[in-house]
């Protein structure tokens, strides 16, 4: 049955493509808020997209475990209602004119905990929602709008800071969360309590999953080219505002359509990821799309005013297109490979490795954004980008089409 007709799909990625537009929005107005609001220098702009990943370094791995222990939609539920609760205090605090840097990376810190769980939570209840067998197509769905989000959140957010400002842009991803809880909380997939082996640690667990990953001559390698992959795009984050802002002098709408023109090419790359799965499989795939849009990423720090703003979206088209094709393989093949009762750890340790690098990328970004000047530091990035895809091609990646049979969960 094709997922368009599924409701509990439906459901469930209607619920996670309003928190994720609404995410988009904050992902902009956040540091548009800290950098021309609050006056914030690169250093603390690298603290702040750090305090948004920071949670995955935290708490990533213990949320896998407990996952792995409890139904997953009502954790993903109360993850939506307090994340909620932290943005929507932003807007009131500015308007009263106590709003401070501080409690940005506070709001952010927390909110990144509870995304933590949600995005554990959501990947892995798919399988127990569409079967294994619907798993390339409900991710690509998912990409799909997730992709979206990233095109229309940023010139919306850009759109919205201009007209009320970047505070109240905050908002709508406060309200784009009860919105998502109330999709979830209409779905009627019921999971089955996991039965919980006795005389089992919190520690022993985490390090199951840890060991599932890292001791897996197919999963490892996907996590080391994702992790760096990712170390570069906090080092991204955290200078790409500044840069457009700050050196190219650009206002918040327009910063917000160069950033949704790249990012649109991440929609594009949701709705060809299968046939690129088709045409290469899965294996060949995740190696074979990086080493293609990468070396477009050299383009970033090419971006001059005016007709120059295109090198700029050309390469996070790039990165946009490529990360995405990449990610519905990657996380179609892991998914498929991993035995149930291993999913939600297996998704956290993943996540742990390849998110837990975007803080210190942020931190990389800031301090070499002090240090050597942001169009620099956009060369650095894109040579990092260029190079990630070498871990999964001296990987067995390369030789693999598809997931053996034998080897499925």
């Amino acid at each position: 049955m094709s997922l368009w007709r599924h409701r509990d799909f439906l459901l469930l990625w209607s619920g996670e493509t309003v928190s994720q537009v609404g995410t988009m929005v904050s992902h902009l107005a956040l540091p548009l808020l800290a950098a021309t609001a609050l006056g914030a220098t690169p250093w603390e702009m690298g603290l702040l997209v750090a305090a948004e990943r920071g949670a995955f370094l935290l708490v990533g791995l213990p949320a896998g475990v407990l996952l792995d222990r409890v139904r997953r939609r009502p954790v993903m539920i109360t993850a939506d209602v307090v994340r909620f609760a932290l943005f929507v205090s932003i807007p009131p605090a500015w308007a009263l004119g106590v709003l401070t840097f501080t409690q940005l990376l506070v709001v952010a810190l927390l909110g990144g905990v509870a995304t933590v769980f949600f995005d554990v939570g959501y990947q892995s209840v798919l399988p127990a929602v569409v079967g294994r067998a619907g798993l390339v197509e409900g991710n690509a769905k998912l990409e799909s709008t997730r992709s979206a989000a990233q095109a229309v959140g940023p010139a919306l957010g850009g759109g919205l800071v201009q007209l009320v400002g970047a505070a109240s842009a905050v908002l709508l991803d406060a309200v784009s969360y009860l919105v998502s809880a109330a999709f979830l909380a209409r779905m009627r997939t019921r999971e089955p309590v996991p039965e919980r082996e006795p005389g089992r640690s919190l520690r022993s667990d985490m390090a199951e999953g840890l060991r599932y990953v890292l001791g897996h001559p197919l999963l490892r390698p996907i996590a080391l080219c994702t992790g760096t992959a990712n170390l570069f795009m906090g080092v991204l984050s955290a200078v790409s505002v500044l840069f457009l802002a700050r050196e190219l002098g650009q206002a918040p709408a327009v910063v917000g359509l160069v950033l949704a023109a790249g990012s649109a090419a991440g929609v594009l790359g949701a709705l060809s990821a299968g046939r690129w799965i088709r045409l290469l499989g899965q294996g060949r795939t995740i190696v074979t799309v990086p080493l293609v849009t990468g070396p477009l990423a050299l383009a970033l720090p090419l971006a001059t005013q005016g007709a120059g703003l295109a090198w700029f979206a050309v390469g996070m088209a790039a990165v946009a297109y490529g990360g995405v094709v990449y990610n519905v393989a990657q996380v179609s093949f892991r998914q498929s490979v991993t035995p149930d009762r291993l999913l939600s750890r297996m998704n956290a340790s993943i996540r742990f490795l390849v998110w837990g690098t975007i803080p210190f990328g942020g931190l990389l970004g800031g301090a070499l954004g002090e240090l050597v000047g942001l169009r620099a530091t956009l060369l650095v990035t894109a040579v990092g980008l260029v190079l990630c895809p070498v871990w999964v091609l001296a990987s067995p990646l390369r030789r693999l089409r598809d997931l053996p049979a034998a080897a499925q969960a």
